[in-house]
């Protein structure tokens, strides 16, 4: 399986030489704000299994918090992923980059108790208070 993916400018370009582990979406004030939307989605992958094709260089860092930086394209501000500390064989793709339509495991949620007031969570998918990925 492989998975291929590209920023909204088209400079970034990846693929993962596997498939996604975990699917998640997340409902923290900090995700809600980076996305513009009621949650963010992420598939973690293996990180030895990730490489750019190209934009390596457009890529911009931001750390969000002590554990996590959110990596995006320079040029257009496309999310590209997640990099979190405490996890340092994985990745955390913005689903939304990932071309096509992957194989996923079951989805849940996570840091439900800060999903925006205006949203309703409308899936039987897994809910948790906590981010269970750590």
């Amino acid at each position: 399986i492989m998975l291929k993916g590209h920023c909204e400018c088209g400079r970034i370009n990846f693929v993962v030489d596997g498939e996604i582990e975990e699917l998640s979406h997340c409902h923290c004030s900090q995700c809600r704000r980076l996305h513009g939307a009621a949650y963010a989605s992420y598939a973690s992958v293996v990180r030895k299994q990730f490489r750019y094709l190209n934009g390596g260089d457009e890529l911009k860092e931001f750390a969000s918090s002590a554990n996590l930086t959110r990596v995006f394209c320079n040029n257009c501000g496309s999310n590209i992923m997640v990099i979190a500390s405490y996890a340092p064989k994985k990745y955390y793709l913005a689903m939304g980059v990932i071309d096509g339509d992957p194989v996923i495991p079951e989805p849940f949620h996570i840091f439900v108790k800060s999903k925006a007031p205006w949203h309703n969570i409308t899936d039987d998918a897994m809910q948790y208070d906590r981010d269970i990925t750590e």
